[in-house]
């Protein structure tokens, strides 16, 4: 394996939406692949029967194409080492057990789920590490044929050794595990559906894996799968376990913390390239301390040396920061193809694409997430226009009255004064304080409560240019009317 370009894999189970925990996870294998001119394999584990869904598989699949994270063998790329489905498997699975129990190094457990809880109890009261205490391991022959008479189902336990079991981690370096502390492991349940770690091997091996990157709550496992890879013959691959994505009470990343799914943070507005990148920073170092990457700049930096070991806090504001800068150096072109789902959401599919790209243009520094374009959409439509609470009370003061009308009465004059849209502005504002006499802040703060209903949004600049006269001069009749 070693003069082999690596071959890694992410292998989700179609259970439910694809966490931030197992994306980041995709992640550094996929940047690993890259960066080291290797392959990345996804693999669906979809032998949970019962909390499989295929609906759950399609948004995985599209939660993975959203974000960047392409494939080079797995579900609608079907390579040599396919099929990429664990439930497509079953008889690989059937073959090597077959060996194992040749072997006699697994045998026949007919212990029921009551007795295993109530084991696991009588373990927990006694303050000792809950395991199998191989109670199937040494039934005679009669025993078993008779359990078997019964009608019990048996699950199939692998053999554990007494002794150390060590491995190298590429991130954590030397880890140690008793054989002893583990107990005898489920390698094939009652049903005839392998377990996690059994059929991990097998596909791992078949499919040639060269290095296993994962979260570090699978380090238990590793030590299990490393007895396998041995009772099998199989050479192991690399193992790398990189640290979990920690809540802000530090405790893991789960619903109570808020939004944890990719799809959560897709809806709400959170730009793919942003997330990718908040993802890929997150517990790691890439130098120097920037914090804004290009995907090329990820994989030429990325390395296994710069994961961290501790867990990394999710930073919600953070990562809506982050998605500010992003959206602040997008073009108005590329911002309304990410914005589609949310202009038809907000009901504005008809509007045109150089008045949306104008009013992009205007918020577009007011922004932390894309959803909020629905909401500036009916800031600058005359038919929603209406003044928020803040706004009416701004206004109803005589300097604010007065300078409404001062601008009305400037608007009107302009069949005198020749002005586009864009240089409205720049036109007219300048004439405000003689209007008025009034100046900065007494002028704006009416202006922008008057113009967009709201006290605070966009430069009032670049209100005016979005509006253009015509609107001006009906939102400020409007206003007038509601502070009379």
């Amino acid at each position: 394996m070693t003069n082999m370009p690596p071959r890694v894999r992410f292998a989700p189970s179609p259970t439910g939406e694809l966490h931030v925990g197992n994306a980041r996870t995709a992640l550094f294998n996929w940047l690993f692949a890259k960066h080291n001119r290797g392959n990345f394999i996804l693999r669906i584990e979809d032998t949970d029967q019962v909390r499989t869904s295929r609906v759950f598989e399609a948004n995985l699949l599209q939660d993975l194409a959203w974000l960047g994270i392409d494939w080079d063998e797995g579900p609608g790329k079907e390579g040599p080492c396919g099929p990429y489905h664990q439930s497509e498997r079953l008889s690989l699975y059937r073959t090597h057990l077959e060996r194992l129990i040749a072997a006699e190094l697994v045998y026949p457990c007919y212990c029921t789920d009551e007795e295993l809880e109530a084991e696991r109890l009588s373990l927990v009261s006694r303050k000792m590490m809950p395991r199998y205490m191989g109670k199937c391991r040494n039934l005679t022959a009669e025993t078993r044929s008779r359990l078997a008479a019964e009608g019990r189902p048996a699950a199939y336990r692998f053999h554990v050794p007494p002794g150390p079991i060590t491995f190298s981690d590429l991130i954590r370096g030397e880890m140690r595990f008793e054989g002893s502390a583990l107990g005898d492991f489920i390698i094939v349940r009652s049903n005839g559906i392998p377990a996690y770690n059994f059929a991990v091997v097998i596909d791992d091996h078949l499919m040639e894996i060269t290095h296993v990157i994962r979260g570090e709550d699978h380090l238990s496992n590793t030590a299990l799968q490393l007895l396998l890879y041995l009772a099998l013959g199989f050479e192991p691959p690399r193992f790398a376990h990189h640290a979990l994505i920690l809540g802000r009470d530090r405790s893991k990343l789960s619903k109570r913390h808020g939004a944890t799914a990719v799809r959560e943070f897709r809806e709400r507005g959170i730009l793919p390239e942003v997330l990718l990148n908040y993802l890929a920073l997150l517990g790691a170092s890439f130098g120097e301390g920037k914090e804004v990457f290009t995907t090329g700049e990820m994989i030429d930096a990325f390395s296994l040396d710069r994961a961290g070991k501790s867990g990394a806090i999710f930073d919600e504001d953070k990562l809506l920061w982050l998605n500010s800068l992003y959206i602040r150096k997008e073009s108005p072109a590329t911002l309304a193809g990410h914005m589609r789902p949310f202009i038809s959401a907000a009901g504005y599919d008809h509007i045109t694409e150089v008045r949306l790209h104008r009013i992009i243009e205007a918020v577009r520094d007011n922004l932390t997430n894309l959803a909020e374009i629905g909401y500036y959409l009916r800031v600058f439509d005359d038919n929603a226009y209406e003044l928020s609470a803040e706004a009416l009370q701004l206004l109803a003061t005589e300097e604010a009255k007065k300078v409404m009308v001062g601008l009305l009465d400037l608007l009107d004059d302009l069949g005198k004064v020749p002005a586009e849209d864009d240089r409205l502005y720049g036109t007219l504002m300048p004439l405000m304080p003689e209007k008025t006499g009034l100046r900065g802040k007494k002028i704006f703060m009416p202006l922008r409560a008057a113009l967009t209903g709201q006290t605070k949004g966009p430069e009032l600049d670049r209100c005016f240019a979005v509006l253009g006269k015509s609107s001006l001069q009906h939102r400020l009749h409007r206003a007038i009317a509601a502070t009379a």
